[in-house]
């Protein structure tokens, strides 16, 4: 007989707790990449003006600061947007089983029909998970979401906010620890390593190929940074 539900030892639960966890690998590799590219190219465009260390740093320094609050910010406007939403579908929720519970006790037995129970097996489901938290599980159902794990846009802010300063402080690091007449070189190799690396972290969340991910990540990289050393090369010789 096919089984209706699962097990503590069937694998369903632990391919949902490895998906969320590669959903949180996938956003922080793009944090990082984000501050990686962004900081990289601003110090490289500077680089390409002048080679004083005082203000490639304090140009990489603001880019830093200023990209991951920005990514911060709009990452918890982001999820704050999207809880409020989710608020609102639970009290919607709330007030249609309050006002037809019959009716929503037949609508929660018709989707589980709709997956492929039969009727009967449908409506004992809806019954018993009625009885037993009513909103969340329609909530579940229909929406796919609990009520007791909410999106938190704090923890969601912090995150992005970390992820990229992880990767701004690299390009940082090339340029301090590199001698002046390296700068551009040390960074550019250091750059690429760096988005090889971030590619391939991308593409194994994603269960993408890992060599098209590394190319399409270092080929967007390197070519941003290509562009602000040219810009910042024109500028250093228009104002000599």
């Amino acid at each position: 007989m096919e089984k209706l539900f699962t097990s503590p030892t069937d694998p369903a639960p632990h391919a949902a707790r490895k998906d969320k966890k590669l959903n949180w690998l996938r956003a922080a590799v793009l944090g990082a990449n984000d501050g990686i590219v962004s900081t990289a190219s601003i110090v490289v465009g500077v680089a390409g003006t002048s080679a004083s260390l005082r203000f490639i740093l304090t140009a990489g320094v603001a880019g830093l600061v200023a990209g991951a609050l920005s990514m911060g910010v709009g990452e918890y406007v982001s999820v704050s947007t999207q809880r409020d939403t989710e608020r609102a579908l639970i009290e919607k929720e709330r007030r249609k089983l309050a006002e037809n519970p019959a009716a929503e006790l037949e609508e929660l037995a018709g989707m589980y029909g709709a997956k492929g129970l039969s009727e009967t097996t449908a409506r004992l489901v809806a019954g018993e998970l009625t009885a037993r938290d009513a909103v969340a599980a329609h909530l579940d159902a229909e929406l796919g979401i609990d009520p007791e794990h909410l999106a938190d846009p704090w923890h969601a802010a912090g995150a992005s906010a970390s992820a990229f300063l992880c990767g701004a402080f690299i390009p940082i690091l090339m340029i301090v620890l590199s001698p002046p007449a390296l700068h551009i070189p040390v960074t550019f190799f250091g750059i690429f390593l760096a988005l090889t690396a971030t590619g391939i972290l991308s593409a194994y969340a994603g269960g993408a190929s890992k060599m098209k991910a590394a190319v399409r990540v270092v080929c967007g990289g390197m070519l941003a940074m290509a562009v602000t050393f040219g810009i910042g090369k024109l500028f250093g010789i228009a104002g000599a």
